[in-house]
């Protein structure tokens, strides 16, 4: 914004507005709120945008407020009609007008939108580019069978991106496939609701209540099929603990049998804890693809 012919008053306001938007911007989302003393609807926003601020600080959004009566140049260079106005600004340049969104839930989807799209990191975060490959690397190795280490890569690049999904996802399978199942749940037990919806998260979940299951002793449930092939309940007890055993063919084995002989059995149930087994194993493995063809066959031919 220029300053040449710009009284005193008029420069020192867009030296503030450069130091506290424009330069902000450059790394982070500033939502900018455009109020007056005198406007009711601007005090109802305050404390919203206020809140939602507080609340996504750690995502890098920043708040800033200009009042149109102190700052009368900035008003008019974003051509203010009417107030509350708020814009969010990235990089200098206004992403997104968020005059419309008023309640603390629409604000909070606009932004969580716009840090995806914009791939907007926290203050101090390691860029995702950095985190990606380290990723890869651990899930190669957990894929090779090191869970320790496996473990211990996750461990290092969660201390750089602690609130990433995939990191803790990988962190958690890892420490499952060692058998640390007390620290696996206690990482997944302290997460807040919004990270535990993930579908990273989702998966690590079910994969400790898969391998953390009870195991049984399956030669009471092999005689019982034994002696009745429909004795569907052991069938589903017995895949059970094949999965608890990590034994995953022989588990899919036996809940496709169940859809095969009674697909509405229990409603649903074994398509259901199979669908579960897939989500455990990744749902984009090749292991996982060739389970779900099998699935469709059973249930479309």
């Amino acid at each position: 914004m220029a300053t040449l012919g710009l009284s005193e008053a008029e420069r020192e306001s867009v030296e503030r507005f450069e130091r506290d938007v424009i330069e902000p911007s450059m790394t982070a989302l500033v939502i900018v709120d455009f109020w007056a003393e005198w406007c009711g609807p601007c005090k109802q926003l305050s404390p919203v945008l206020d809140k939602v601020a507080e609340d996504y600080a750690a995502k890098g959004v920043k708040l800033a407020k200009i009042d149109v009566d102190q700052e009368k140049l900035l008003a008019s260079q974003f051509r203010i009609q009417s107030i509350p106005t708020v814009y969010a600004i990235y990089r200098g340049q206004p992403v997104a007008d968020l005059t419309n969104y008023r309640s603390e839930g629409q604000i909070k989807k606009v932004l969580d939108q716009l840090l995806d799209q914009l791939k907007i990191e926290p203050e101090g975060a390691a860029p995702q580019a950095e985190i990606e490959p380290l990723v890869a690397m651990g899930e190669q190795v957990l894929a090779d069978g090191d869970a320790a280490r496996a473990a211990n890569i996750f461990r290092q690049v969660r201390e750089m991106a602690p609130d990433k999904p995939e990191v803790i996802g990988g962190l958690v399978r890892s420490l499952i496939a060692g058998h640390e199942y007390s620290e696996a749940d206690d990482i997944l037990g302290g997460l807040p609701e919004e990270l535990s919806k993930s579908p990273e998260i989702s998966r690590a979940r079910v994969a400790l209540e898969i391998a953390s299951a009870p195991k049984v002793d399956t030669s009471s449930l092999e005689a019982r099929l034994a002696a009745n092939p429909d004795d569907h309940e052991a069938r589903l007890e017995l895949a059970n603990a094949k999965m608890a055993d990590g034994d995953r063919d022989s588990a899919a084995d036996a809940l496709l049998e169940i859809v095969g002989r009674d697909r509405e059995w229990n409603e649903g149930a074994a398509r259901q804890r199979f669908l579960q087994l897939l989500e455990a194993q990744g749902l984009e493995d090749p292991w996982s693809s060739a389970q779900r063809r099998r699935l469709s066959a059973l249930l479309f031919t």
